[in-house]
């Protein structure tokens, strides 16, 4: 077994090349550590990382960028300049969301233009609408301002802003507020599926998500040239000019615990390394679970992961289709196709762990902004529907129900881009199973844990572990939670808990 040299107080390993891992190891490496990154993956990304076949380039998970400041104030954080890194490109409309009787809804950032969308579902809500995004507003101070980037280990740093989350109604749903707002269903369904993009059920994650309607008014959203891929890569460019290693193809099977303190890790392949300092960017319940199996755990048991509920599971459908680039016009960047049903389409994939026939879908095509992802002329697309995750009783199997999910979700696409199979010329499919076993993810879930009030802030994984001195936690399944504002977020309170290197190594003198 080999066994590596160990290294000084300022040595920091990062388990995980995801967006929260690179972002964790950029921080730390302005904070003077030296910093290695252990991938299990081929290329640096995690979820954000792509594949290329045929020459088409399948951006494997988020497609949405929002908030560039957390880019800029990363980039910033290590003396660099975001934007010469990064080719950011507003969208907007930002999606079309289409039910199938016709209606159509165009999001975009201008709030008259938004007022004319909803007049044109139901004139009558335009009043509604505008309390609605009164109440985003309100909720984004306090939900994303307020809590974004602050520490939430200690229990008090909740307890002092449920005063302000009782005065939103944080316990009630962001459907049941939209409800209270806006009388048609479509509009409700409008303005309350955002939380799906990470992992929860609208009807009952906390109202608190409103805060996206405002955060995309304010910021907008945008697309990487390059596809989120090109954020990663440029994200390890940075890690590697300070100084610090990514190791592709290391996957960490075990976090050495000694007395109480994290000492090091062991790959699969039996290497050890030491260091002081460990950020975990797996999935928390994976740390747990698996990288900590060893350890007698006090609060994140194997039990506790159990009985948690997890986000929901994805089946995303990934193809290039040739000579395409000017048919379907009408379908731009970002769709949302909803399906006939919503709450009970909800109630099937959250509660009931069942497949349902019916779907709603989101359509990705990128080469509407990026020719990059494309050969000249045609076009790359995936088309994602959320799932059961595989955790439940009645798991679906997936390896004998792919070939007939897929004929279902076909069937939809074709009413919305009529005769795509036939341009279709290369292809692959995710589903649970995948992200199981390519993201190590707990029940093949999407987003981690789901972001319920009672398991976020305080009630989910800590980002500074109380199991393990020196092990500190970034990524979707601890605070802030999942999306990309939230992984690149956490890593920013990481930061602000690990004390600078050159303090550690006065204090390391000092005690000798």
């Amino acid at each position: 077994m080999k066994d590596s040299i160990s290294l000084d107080d300022t040595t920091a390993l990062v388990i995980g090349a995801g967006l929260g891992g690179l972002a964790a190891a950029m921080r730390l490496g302005a904070k003077g550590y030296r910093v290695t990154v252990l991938d299990r993956l081929d290329r640096t990304g995690g979820r954000g990382s792509s594949i290329t076949q045929d020459g088409h380039r399948f951006d494997l998970g988020p497609t949405i960028v929002t908030v560039p400041q957390l880019y800029e104030d990363l980039w910033a954080a290590c003396g660099r300049d975001f934007h010469k890194d990064v080719d950011l490109r507003r969208v907007d409309p930002f999606y079309d969301i289409r039910w199938q009787d016709g209606t159509t809804f165009r999001a975009t950032g201008d709030t008259d233009a938004m007022k004319a969308e909803v007049a044109k579902v139901n004139p009558a809500d335009v009043k509604g609408y505008e309390k609605f995004l009164r109440g985003s507003k309100a909720r984004y101070r306090v939900g994303f301002e307020g809590l974004m980037t602050l520490p939430m280990h200690k229990i008090w740093e909740t307890v002092k802003v449920l005063p302000q989350f009782a005065i939103l109604r944080a316990d009630r749903s962001i459907y049941g507020y939209a409800k209270s707002c806006v009388k048609d269903e479509k509009l409700r369904q409008a303005l309350s599926f955002h939380p799906l993009f990470i992992g929860g059920d609208p009807m009952h994650v906390t109202s608190m998500y409103a805060l996206v309607g405002y955060l995309e008014k304010e910021f907008g959203v945008h697309y990487a040239m390059g596809g989120v891929q090109a954020i990663a890569d440029a994200m390890a460019d940075v890690v590697r000019a300070q100084g610090g290693t990514i190791r592709q193809g290391a996957e960490v099977d075990e976090i050495n615990v000694v007395e109480g303190a994290a000492t090091g890790v062991t790959l699969t392949g039996g290497e050890k390394l030491h260091a002081p300092v460990i950020v975990s960017n797996a999935d928390a319940g994976h740390t747990y679970t698996h990288l900590l199996r060893n350890l007698s755990k006090r609060r994140w048991t194997p039990k506790r992961f159990k009985k948690s509920r997890w986000s929901m599971g994805l089946y995303v459908w990934y193809f290039g289709t040739k000579g395409t680039k000017n048919i379907w016009p009408d379908v731009g960047h970002h769709t949302i196709a909803m399906g006939p049903r919503y709450n009970g389409l909800l109630k099937d994939i959250f509660m009931r762990g069942k497949l349902p026939d019916d779907m709603s879908l989101y359509i990705h095509r990128p080469s509407k902004t990026d020719p990059s992802v494309a050969p000249a002329g045609d076009d790359t697309f995936y088309v994602l529907s959320p799932v059961p995750h595989i955790g439940w009783d009645n798991a679906v199997d997936w390896k004998a129900e792919e070939p007939i999910y897929r004929e279902k979700v076909a069937a939809y696409v074709d009413k919305i881009m009529p005769g795509f199979r036939d341009k279709i010329v290369t292809e692959t499919v995710f589903t649970p199973l995948t992200f199981a076993e390519r993201y190590l993810s707990p029940n093949g879930s999407g987003f981690s844990i789901e972001p319920r009030i009672l398991q976020s802030a305080w009630f989910r994984p800590h980002n500074i572990s109380e199991e393990a001195k020196g092990l500190f936690l970034v990524g979707a399944g601890t605070h802030p939670g999942a999306g990309v504002p939230g992984v690149v977020g956490s890593a920013d309170v990481v930061s602000q808990l690990i004390p600078d290197a050159l303090e550690v190594q006065k204090k390391r003198i000092a005690a000798e």
